[in-house]
C-alpha cells in the first residue's frame, strides 16, 4: 500500500509572476486574490490540496522585493516566514521580466535554508518558444536540477508540476479535513475580496494605500452573513477617489464585493463599507501590528 505523502509547499518569487494564479491553478478554486498589479498579495495565504493518496498545503507569499515602507518589510517578512516553514519550495520565474539574474539570486539564498527548490518559469504563453532557451539554460547553469516550463493561466505544463510536487511531499498524516481548501478564516478571506475589487477598480496609488478591517462579521441566520468594514487610506484625495462622486465608486467596489462574497460562500451577504483616512499608515509600523490582528481576525 502506498504511504500517504503530507507537507507544506512555499510559492515564492518577484512580485507579479504569477505565484497566486498558479496556487488557485493547483488547488482548482480561488483561494487568494489576484489582479494585474504588482504587490497584491499582503500576507501568507494557505490553499489546499488534498487527494486519496497525497495533501498539499500551499503557503503563497507575496512578492520578495526591497522597500523601506514597514508595510513592505512585513510583505517581505512574510514572505521569508512562508520559506522558512514549508517542506520544499516552488521558486516561480516570469522570463518576460528584465533582470532575471534576480531570481537567481533569490533561488540561492533560497537553497541556503537546506531545502529542495524546484524552479517553475510561468508565463509561457507569453513568450516564443525559441525565447525560453536561454531561460531554461540560466537555471541549468545555475545548478537547479528540477525546471518546469508552464503557463498558470492556460494551465499548459500544470500537470506535470503536480507530479513534482506530489513526489517532493514527505511521508506523514492528513493534516486538514479533506473539505478545507484554505486556513484562513471567512473574516480574513472577506477584507481580501474587498481590497480585490479596490485593485481591480481603482489605479495608481489608491490600491496600494488602502488597507480593510473588518469590524463585524455576523451570521444573521444560516443564509444571511453581514459584514462591516472599514477602508483605510492615507491621503484624503484618496478617500475621494474611492468614494467617488455620488459614492459612484465605492457603490461599485461594495456590489462587486458582494456578489464575490455570495458566490464564494454560497448564501447571500448584507456589505456595509466606510472610507476612513489615517496618514502614511503604510509606514506606521505600531498601526500595522495593531491593524493585522484584527485583520485576520
Amino acid at each position: 500500500m502506498t504511504a500517504f505523502r503530507c507537507g507544506y509547499c512555499g510559492i515564492v518569487g518577484r512580485p507579479n509572476v504569477g505565484k497566486s494564479t498558479l496556487m488557485n491553478r493547483l488547488c482548482g478554486e480561488q483561494v487568494a486574490i489576484v489582479t494585474d498589479k504588482p504587490q497584491t498579495t499582503r500576507d501568507m495565504i494557505t490553499g489546499i490540496k488534498t487527494t486519496e493518496s497525497s495533501q498539499v498545503i500551499f503557503l503563497d507569499t507575496p512578492g520578495l522585493h526591497e522597500s523601506g515602507k514597514a508595510l513592505n518589510k512585513k510583505m517581505v517578512r512574510a514572505a521569508e516566514e512562508g520559506a522558512a516553514s514549508a517542506d520544499f519550495l516552488l521558486m516561480l520565474c516570469d522570463p518576460t521580466q528584465n533582470n532575471l539574474e534576480q531570481d537567481v539570486q533569490i533561488a540561492e539564498k533560497l537553497r541556503q535554508l537546506g531545502k529542495p527548490v524546484i524552479v517553475v518559469i510561468n508565463k509561457i504563453d507569453l513568450i516564443r518558444k525559441h525565447e525560453m532557451l536561454p531561460v531554461m539554460q540560466m537555471w541549468a547553469d545555475a545548478g537547479m536540477s528540477e525546471i518546469h516550463p508552464i503557463s498558470a493561466a492556460t494551465g499548459e505544463g500544470v500537470e506535470e508540476l503536480e507530479k513534482a510536487i506530489i513526489a517532493a511531499l514527505p511521508e506523514g498524516p492528513q493534516l486538514f479535513p479533506e473539505d478545507v481548501i484554505t486556513g484562513q478564516n471567512e473574516r480574513f478571506l472577506a477584507a481580501e475580496i474587498i481590497r480585490e475589487k479596490i485593485f481591480l477598480f481603482t489605479h495608481m496609488e489608491v490600491p496600494y494605500a488602502s488597507m480593510v478591517k473588518v469590524d463585524e462579521y455576523k451570521e444573521r441566520s444560516e443564509t444571511l452573513t453581514a459584514v462591516v468594514a472599514a477602508i483605510y487610506v492615507e491621503k484624503e484625495s484618496q478617500k475621494g477617489i474611492l468614494i467617488g462622486e455620488r459614492g459612484a465608486m465605492i457603490k461599485r467596489i461594495g456590489q462587486a464585493a458582494r456578489l464575490s462574497l455570495e458566490e464564494r460562500f454560497g448564501r447571500k451577504f448584507f456589505l456595509e463599507l466606510t472610507v476612513k483616512t489615517r496618514k502614511d499608515w503604510t509606514q506606521d509600523e505600531a498601526f500595522l501590528k495593531k491593524m493585522d490582528a484584527a485583520y485576520k481576525g
